[in-house]
């Protein structure tokens, strides 16, 4: 199983991101051949080595003005022209964009539907994150900062990296954010900023290891659309390391590290060890364990099962058991200790063998639908569409469930035969 991994020990934004892969080994020919298939033009796509802190990889510009040639100083290492930074968000607010004319932008593109769908779903979630923000349609949400026309190359250039290396599996580390404060829309706020911390709920992140800001809107939308699984036991056999430059610098460099690995016995399926931590439980209230349960999955559990079970003096009990990793332990216990009435927990490892999974959309009468896709010795053998997707189907258009899971079984198995 080919994996792609991003350590975002410094953070990611959208170019750092764009010049990691490319780093890695994108062809550049590629990224720009396709990147023309956008019905957009006035800006220059400026692919560049560079160095932080004697660590050498690919810096990203995109130029929409004429800017006076970079310097370098004594050691080798380039310095940004102060200006194009300082007056970025100026230039940025002459290319406001809703998210429904970016989605038109695309679509009308002459780039194919993986590269299409996975663009589009980036620009989602930062759409998402600013409609509850603004509290507003989210067609209309209109994008400042990534409304221009380098973070509309930094996105649709992701997908295009991504579908490119085509990994099996993308998984990243818990993501720095940085610190300090930042000017944006909104005035001036302390880093994270506001789309940055909706985007990122529920993936792990920490604060305060470079003085600046480290991951933006468009660097935490592309982990929160595309990584499968967070995570800071790296356990795979790494291939190859690709370095993104960013546009700022501190005593940690500001890098982006991307992995290309393999699972140990390099086959098409993950193997993880975890550990199970239970308890059971004979003398609470049943209606607890439906806000347990989601309290756990927040403490970082991967999964939470109840089994009925026998006790001493044949009392009817159950066990409570969660699937956790090392990084999220003390969480779960936490949870266990303070939300249940046991008095004890015991933990014990196991291995959990995973198929290939992939992620992709299906578009039906009723709006687009996320399928989970596994697959077995490179064949595909299961598709099964995401529960929350259809049911917010079901009840915005007033049909029963199984209506929506019928007509996606339809558009699947018509897939399946052409």
């Amino acid at each position: 199983m080919k994996i792609l991994y991003y350590d975002c020990f410094a953070g990611i934004s959208g170019d750092m991101n764009l010049g990691a892969l490319l780093d890695l080994g994108v062809d550049e020919d590629h990224l720009r051949k396709e990147l023309a298939k956008l019905p957009i033009e006035g800006y220059e796509l400026r692919i560049l080595k560079d160095m932080r802190k004697g660590i050498s990889g690919t810096k990203i510009e995109v130029q929409t003005e004429h800017l006076p040639e970079h310097h370098s100083d004594h050691k080798g290492i380039r310095h940004d022209v102060a200006d194009h930074l300082k007056h970025k968000h100026e230039r940025e607010h002459h290319h406001n964009r809703t998210f429904s004319e970016i989605k038109q932008m695309i679509n009308t593109s002459r780039l194919t539907k993986d590269i299409k769908n996975l663009s589009i779903s980036i620009f989602e979630k930062v759409a998402t994150a600013e409609a509850k923000i603004h509290n507003k349609p989210v067609d209309e949400v209109h994008f400042h900062e990534v409304g221009a026309i380098d973070s509309i190359i930094d996105i649709v250039g992701a997908a295009i990296c991504i579908r490119a290396l085509a990994p099996d599996k993308i998984m990243a580390s818990t993501v720095e954010l940085g610190s300090g404060t930042i000017r944006c829309m909104h005035g001036i706020y302390p880093v994270p900023a506001p789309a940055t911390a909706e985007i990122l709920k529920e993936i792990p992140v920490r604060k305060g290891t470079v003085p600046f800001e480290a991951t933006t809107p468009t660097g935490a939308a592309i982990l929160a659309n595309c990584v499968d699984r967070f995570t800071d036991n790296l356990s795979m056999k790494i291939l190859k390391t690709g370095y993104g430059i960013g546009h700022k610098d501190s005593d940690i460099p500001n890098v982006l590290r991307v992995f290309w690995c393999e699972t140990a016995d390099g086959s098409n399926q993950e193997v993880i060890i975890s550990d199970i931590i239970e308890c059971n439980i004979d003398d609470m209230n049943p209606e607890y364990y439906d806000f347990i349960i989601d309290a756990l999955f927040e403490a970082g559990a991967k999964d939470v099962y109840i089994t009925p079970i026998i006790m001493k003096k044949s009392r009817p009990a159950v066990t409570l058991s969660v699937l956790a990793e090392a990084d999220s332990w003390q969480r779960v216990k936490e949870v266990l200790f303070t939300e249940t009435s046991t008095l004890g927990i015991r933990k014990y490892s196991v291995e959990k063998t995973m198929l290939k999974r992939k992620m992709e959309f299906l578009d039906t009468t009723y709006g687009r639908v996320r399928i989970k896709t596994a697959y077995f010795n490179r064949k595909k053998i299961k598709s099964k569409p995401e529960y929350e997707d259809c049911m917010k189907i079901a009840r915005e258009n007033k049909i029963p469930l199984n209506q929506v899971y019928k007509e996606i079984e339809r558009l699947l198995s018509q897939d399946e035969a052409e």
